[in-house]
């Protein structure tokens, strides 16, 4: 709508109304009568009046219509709003890391598994078996760390498209309602993507601490072995042994 667009159609209109009137109905001529002229100029002062009254009340009427334009574009909401699957993503990586003999940090009873897989200084039977029981563990929880980023990796794609879309519906928000949800969806996919941060840095400590779990435990078991075949010594600063 253009401005005072209604104030001025309004105008005319009523200008024109006034012509056509004192164009079918002229003033007669009266010689030397001043007071008809006198009554028909505050009859035209009363219309130009009137005229007057009539564009103020129709600038109002477009000012609130203005308003009422204004209030529903900034009320429109998104047709589609997109959020991530970040639920889906987190449980597939979570069966992902339970690879195997792998300690997983998905397991409910992980500290458990963990003392009975890595018990200490204890002494082995069959060194080779238990040797290979925690090279195995350490493997297993490594390639389920890697299988993890593998499969983030893979989610790149779909991340970026989702990005996108979100920036395409930042750059065209018609009014305040269309920004705050794109605001909103855009603040939902940081929270979704520090979540799978985390589980990256979990899958990674999960590695870590079943290599070192089995360096530890091979070498606790080594010197366990020792010492209950030649028995337990000690030794001396100088050597000597008692």
């Amino acid at each position: 709508m253009q401005p005072k667009w209604l104030a001025k159609s309004a105008t005319a209109i009523v200008l024109v109304a006034l012509m056509a009137t004192e164009t079918v109905n002229p003033v007669p001529a009266y010689a030397g009568v001043p007071g008809v002229f006198a009554t028909e100029f505050t009859q035209l002062l009363n219309y130009i009046e009137l005229v007057g009254q009539l564009e103020q009340q129709a600038l109002m009427v477009e000012n609130q219509l203005a308003q009422i334009a204004n209030q529903v574009k900034h009320g429109l909401p998104i047709p589609n709003q997109l959020f991530g699957t970040v639920a889906a993503d987190i449980t597939n990586l979570n069966q992902i890391v339970n690879t195997g003999q792998s300690l997983s940090y998905t397991m409910g009873n992980l500290d458990v598994a963990f003392r009975l897989r890595f018990p200490g200084y204890s002494s082995s039977i069959n060194y080779g078996q238990s040797y290979q029981t925690w090279s195995q563990t350490s493997l297993d929880s490594t390639r389920g760390a890697l299988n993890t980023a593998g499969l983030q990796n893979s989610q790149f794609n779909s991340d970026e498209a989702l990005l996108e879309t979100l920036k395409g519906q930042s750059e065209s928000a018609v009014g305040r309602m269309q920004a705050i949800e794109v605001g909103n969806q855009i603040a939902e996919n940081q929270s979704e993507q520090l979540m799978k941060l985390r589980q990256l840095m979990m899958a990674d400590m999960q590695s870590k601490a079943s290599y070192q779990g089995a360096l530890v435990q091979a070498e606790a078991t080594k010197q366990a072995n020792s010492d209950l075949f030649f028995g337990q010594t000690q030794v001396t600063s100088d050597g000597v042994s008692f």
